[in-house]
């Protein structure tokens, strides 16, 4: 297996943003292939089942080294963008992409198996039950009808957000492998650091953005589920490098002096915002306690080869969730 650690280096993106980067000569591309192999033998099985899921972790320790180095290394330090690019994953031939509403994969694929592999290196890879059921890979596609829809199923711009904002125990990553991207290749992956926008604030603002003067409520997806939401801060922990739990979209200031600090912190994420446009076989894993992410908009044309990709979500900590897990499973009820 050839590995070359110095490989995991800053990438420069067409946005003049330096972002941690890994990409996979083609002999470690082929030892992955061996590795989803081992997982998609059985086309019957079940990829929420706890025994594929416990396979699936245990080969991951066998990636490649580069890789594995690259996820140690992210998991520790982000960097300043909080994004990690993992890049010439492999994906094998495709079929058509879904365009059904709540699409998931149930069972395993090469890229499903791949995405799995890579993300559950870094923690427990889980979901939401309220969120297309529990899926533990999800595909986010472009679905008839829904082209305004604020969420993954939509093809306008998607406002910058931290996944899952309003719950106590969202994601700390997000992944999202491409498939394909749209067909004028447009379709960007948004994303903006508070470890950059941060600089831009002041210490008013900071100080504001630090108190529970703000209420997230849960996306639609979630139904009625979830209690009404309790103010929370934006901002968390050390304020010389705090987290940051924002969703532009469902995020709502309780007086005019928060409403302002809000604006202040919009604005400076604007200017510090960067665009990746993922192709097949590149791999995202965006920390979403630092960073936001959304997307720009494209033209879907519903004919089998729209934007297709597949998110998983992973949580670094499963003990904080164990009381929402039944049976010690990755699901969060």
């Amino acid at each position: 297996m050839t590995t070359q650690l110095d490989r995991f280096t800053p990438l420069h993106t067409d946005t003049g943003a330096d972002v941690l980067t890994v990409t996979l000569t083609d002999e470690e591309k082929r030892d992955v292939r061996r590795l989803t192999g081992a997982l998609t033998a059985d086309k019957h099985a079940l990829i929420d089942s706890p025994d594929w899921v416990d396979r699936a972790r245990a080969l991951s320790c066998r990636l490649p080294l580069s890789l594995r180095s690259a996820l140690r290394r992210f998991r520790r330090e982000p960097g300043p963008e909080a994004v990690l690019l993992v890049r010439n994953l492999p994906l094998g031939p495709l079929p058509p992409t879904p365009s059904n509403p709540g699409s998931v994969e149930h069972h395993p694929s090469t890229p499903a198996a791949a995405l799995f592999l890579t993300t559950v290196h870094i923690g427990d890879v889980t979901a939401f039950r309220p969120e297309k059921g529990g899926a533990l890979v999800q595909n986010v596609v472009p679905v008839p009808g829904q082209e305004d829809f604020q969420g993954n199923a939509g093809s306008v711009a998607l406002k910058m957000h931290v996944e899952n904002a309003f719950h106590q125990h969202r994601p700390d990553y997000v992944a999202l492998l491409c498939l394909r991207n749209d067909h004028d290749d447009i379709a960007g992956l948004r994303t903006s650091s508070i470890r950059r926008a941060l600089p831009l604030l002041s210490g008013h603002a900071r100080a504001v953005l630090s108190q529970p003067r703000f209420v997230t409520n849960a996306p639609p997806s979630f139904g009625n589920s979830v209690p009404a939401a309790e103010p929370q801060p934006i901002l968390l922990g050390d304020l010389e490098d705090p987290d940051v739990v924002v969703d532009f979209h469902a995020t709502d200031p309780l007086d005019v002096e928060a409403a302002a600090a809000l604006d202040e912190l919009g604005h400076a994420f604007d200017q510090v915002t960067r665009t990746f446009i993922l192709r097949s076989g590149d791999l995202a894993i965006v920390d979403n306690r630092l960073a936001m992410h959304g997307r720009t908009a494209f033209r879907p044309r519903y004919d089998g080869q729209d934007r297709w990709l597949q998110r998983t979500f992973v949580h670094l900590d499963p003990r904080r969730t164990r009381s929402l897990r039944a049976g010690d499973g990755n699901v969060l009820s």
